[in-house]
């Protein structure tokens, strides 16, 4: 079973899985894997202790840096790496940007943000993992990092919003939701394989919704 996508972006709230999906397919497939880096963002942690403040630079940074990866590895893709997984797409900037930002400096970041959207190609397959946001808080506090401790279920349920906001308002791409509630694919091989199988179906643009 091969992957028939070139460019497969596996999306979802904090917390639903899309690195470790995006490692696993990659290997499997040996496509080239492009994670998001954020670890090094000077803006993250402050950001969960005051929002408002750190908002703006945050989104700002980490809309230059998501551009910045993805323009250099979707444009030095190889014979040997012809398909792409990624656990983000650049959309995912304009995404927490208007869950994050006030009207006004939303206005101003999506001016920047179209500016730098029209220079990247989008996926041929969006995967929007979907977990409720008692198991997503499950994730992430099994997965340890200090400043998202403290993360509020309403900031996922927004984050969640803005996410499907989204997707109604771009029912041209290729975008399939996968209600991942009831499988493990990161312990349990047979849910990988059920995972793998519905990102491998042809789907048509628009939104299909499916249960794994």
């Amino acid at each position: 079973m091969g992957l028939p996508y070139s460019y497969l972006a596996i999306e979802g709230n904090i917390g639903a899985g899309k690195t470790s999906l995006a490692t696993a397919l990659a290997k499997k497939h040996s496509a080239r894997l492009v994670l998001e880096e954020f670890a090094e963002n000077p803006f993250l942690p402050p950001f969960y202790e005051n929002p408002d403040r750190y908002a703006f630079p945050l989104e700002l940074s980490f809309l230059a840096e998501r551009f910045s990866q993805l323009k250099n590895e979707l444009a030095n893709r190889n014979l040997f790496q012809s398909v792409v997984v990624s656990d983000y797409f650049i959309n995912k900037s304009y995404i927490f940007a208007r869950a994050n930002l006030g009207p006004d400096e939303f206005d101003l970041f999506n001016q920047m943000f179209k500016i730098i959207e029209s220079n990247l190609p989008k996926p041929d397959l969006l995967a929007y993992l979907y977990l409720p946001v008692e198991k997503l808080q499950e994730n992430i506090k099994k997965r340890g990092r200090v400043y998202e401790q403290k993360i509020a279920d309403q900031y996922l349920q927004n984050i969640e919003k803005s996410y499907f906001t989204f997707m109604k308002q771009h029912k041209k791409m290729r975008v399939v939701i996968i209600d991942t509630s009831d499988v493990d694919f990161v312990n349990n091989p047979s849910d990988f394989l059920r995972m793998e199988e519905l990102l491998s179906s042809p789907y048509k643009p628009g939104i299909h919704r499916v249960k794994a």
